[in-house]
C-alpha cells in the first residue's frame, strides 16, 4: 500500500493535502508533516495543505491558499478523516486521483487507494511508517517534518499515556526524537491557555457532574459567550476532570448553533458504538458525535452508563 502510494506522487506534479475539519494535532501532524516529506523529496513539485485555521495550533504552520484549478490534474490524500463529512473543505473530490490515510476504524472506505490501518496509534505515526519503508526511495525526516509528526503522536497518545501507545510507537517516535526539533518550546506551545481558557476551565471544575461511574459536562452557548470560547476552543478542556478517582467513563457536551457537540473519553469501556449511534464515530476510547437536544444528551449518558456496567 504505501509502495503505491509513493507511486502516484512520483506520477502527479501537484498534491493537496486535506484533513478532518476542528483539527487536533495529528490531523495537522499528518497532514503538514506529509506535506514536509514530499516537499523535500521532490522540492520541484507542487504540494498544498488546505482546511480551515486552528488559531491554538497556529505554532505548528499555517494552511495554504488553494484555488479552484489547482485541483485539476492533482493527487488529493485525506489524513486521519475516517467519512467523508468530516473532510475540510469539500472540494477533495475534485482532483484527478484520491488517497486516504487515516488509523480509524475503516467505517467509509472512500477513494482510490484507501489505507487504514488502527493498529496505529495516530496517522502521524503510519506517515513516519511511510517515511521509513520510503528510504530507499529517497524519503527521509528533517527537523520540521519530524516536529510535525511528533505533535501528531503525542496529541493522539495523550503524551504516551493512552493504550494505543505500542513499542513500535516509541520506536517510530525515537526516530522524530533524533531530529533536532526543540521539544520544550514544542510542549510550552501545545500546553499554553489563553486567560479565557483558564477561567472556563475553572467552571469546568466546579461544575461537571458523576453519575454511577461517569463524568458528565455540559457547556450550553450561553456559557460560551459568557467567557468568550467558541466550541472548538472548548476541545482543549475535555480531559479537565477526567483524573477524577473512580471515573470510567466521561462526556463533554457542548452547544453550537443547532447541535450540540459530543466528545466521549474512556479509561476502559469500548465506547464508539454509542457515538456512531449519534452521527458519530471513532476509536474504541475515544469518539465524537452529534447530538441534536439537550434530552439526546440524557440518552447518551444513559448508554454510557450501561457501557460502564
Amino acid at each position: 500500500m504505501i509502495q503505491d502510494i509513493q507511486v502516484k506522487i512520483n506520477e502527479f506534479e501537484t498534491i493537496i493535502i486535506h484533513r478532518h475539519e476542528r483539527p487536533d494535532p495529528d490531523a495537522l501532524g499528518s497532514q503538514m508533516g506529509l506535506a514536509q516529506v514530499i516537499k523535500e523529496r521532490f522540492p520541484e513539485k507542487k504540494v498544498l495543505v488546505v482546511g480551515e485555521e486552528e488559531p491554538s495550533l497556529s505554532f505548528l504552520g499555517k494552511m495554504d491558499q488553494v484555488l479552484d484549478h489547482d485541483y485539476e490534474q492533482a493527487l488529493v490524500i485525506v489524513c486521519d478523516t475516517a467519512n467523508t463529512e468530516r473532510v475540510d473543505d469539500k472540494r477533495f473530490t475534485q482532483g484527478a486521483y484520491l488517497i486516504k490515510v487515516d488509523h480509524h476504524p475503516n467505517e467509509e472506505p472512500y477513494g482510490d487507494i484507501v489505507w487504514v490501518d488502527p493498529a496505529f496509534s495516530s496517522t502521524s505515526e503510519m506517515i513516519v511508517e511511510f517515511v521509513i519503508q520510503g528510504k530507499e526511495n529517497g524519503y527521509k525526516l528533517s527537523s520540521e517534518s519530524a516536529l510535525l509528526l511528533y505533535a501528531g503522536i503525542v496529541g493522539d497518545t495523550g503524551r504516551f499515556r493512552y493504550t494505543n501507545t505500542t513499542a513500535e510507537t516509541f520506536m517510530r517516535t525515537s526516530l522524530l526524537v533524533k531530529q533536532t526539533f526543540d521539544q520544550n518550546a514544542f510542549y510550552s506551545n501545545l500546553h499554553k491557555k489563553d486567560l479565557k481558557i483558564t477561567r472556563l476551565q475553572g467552571y469546568v471544575l466546579q461544575h461537571f457532574q458523576v453519575v454511577e461511574n461517569v463524568g458528565v459536562m455540559k457547556l450550553t452557548a450561553e456559557d460560551l459567550t459568557r467567557f468568550q470560547v467558541t466550541s472548538n476552543e472548548s476541545s482543549q478542556l475535555v480531559n479537565t476532570f477526567s483524573d477524577v478517582e473512580g471515573l470510567k467513563a466521561w462526556v463533554f457536551f457542548v452547544e453550537d448553533a443547532d447541535r450540540i457537540r459530543v466528545r466521549l473519553r474512556s479509561k476502559g469501556p469500548v465506547i464508539n458504538g454509542i457515538a456512531a449511534e449519534h452521527h458519530g464515530g471513532g476509536h474504541p476510547m475515544a469518539a465524537g458525535a452529534t447530538a441534536y437536544s439537550w434530552e439526546e444528551t440524557e440518552d447518551i449518558v444513559s448508554k454510557l452508563i450501561k457501557a460502564c456496567q
